[in-house]
């Protein structure tokens, strides 16, 4: 019996993806690096290595890397605080699921982007566990951050679903024996999906699902 839902963070409940993605392109195309939404896709959303090998291939320096990987993070909070990010839909959706099933965050976010992100949102309340970068060893498309979900929450992977938005973690949660639905973001909509047990273009319809799924 479905007992927990494991939700994904950005561009599942909220509309940052494009921003982290502007964020790495400008910074890279300091260093002659033209980062392509392409690039992001393949690099980030489905291998989930990074893209600063790019640079590197160009001759830039670790040292040089680090410092952009630093300035990378202060713009993208900086961008994150400019605007509303949360997606239409999203607090009713999770309020309306809340007293019917166990939920947490299982994101690839560090902790102090997750925090600005949620300082005045109100989403925090509907989750039991919040799992970000800094809590587990290895990030998506590793099975880690899922099965540190279920060990967390005394959980077995018949009793939970993930809802995600990328192939690094459809793949995740699928290494992790979970079921997964995925609800595509703007930047991964081309991606296949073919090992999803189900696939969403609205969060009407999830929710709907999810009620169903839910009894």
């Amino acid at each position: 019996m479905l007992q927990a839902l494991f939700w994904d963070h950005d561009g599942v409940l909220v509309d940052t993806e494009r921003l982290y993605f502007q964020a790495t392109r400008e910074l890279l195309a300091e260093v002659g690096v033209q980062l392509t939404q392409a690039d992001y896709h393949r690099y980030l959303l489905v291998a989930g290595t990074g893209a600063w090998h790019l640079a590197a291939e160009r001759g830039v320096a670790e040292a040089e890397i680090a410092q952009l990987r630093r300035r990378r993070d202060q713009r993208y909070a900086s961008l994150l605080t400019a605007e509303e990010v949360v997606i239409p839909g999203v607090p009713q959706l999770l309020a309306a699921l809340q007293p019917r099933a166990r939920m947490a965050i299982v994101t690839s976010s560090k902790r102090a982007h997750f925090d600005a992100i949620h300082r005045h949102s109100g989403l925090s309340r509907y989750f039991e566990l919040i799992l970000a970068r800094e809590d587990y060893g290895r990030s998506k498309p590793d099975p880690e951050p899922y099965r540190t979900a279920l060990e967390r929450m005394q959980l077995q992977p018949a009793q939970c679903l993930v809802i995600e938005d990328s192939e690094r973690g459809l793949i995740a949660a699928k290494a992790a024996g979970l079921a997964c639905w995925v609800i595509p973001s703007e930047l991964t909509r081309a991606s296949s999906f073919e090992h999803a047990d189900r696939r969403f273009e609205s969060h009407h319809a999830l929710g709907e699902a999810l009620s169903a799924a839910l009894g």
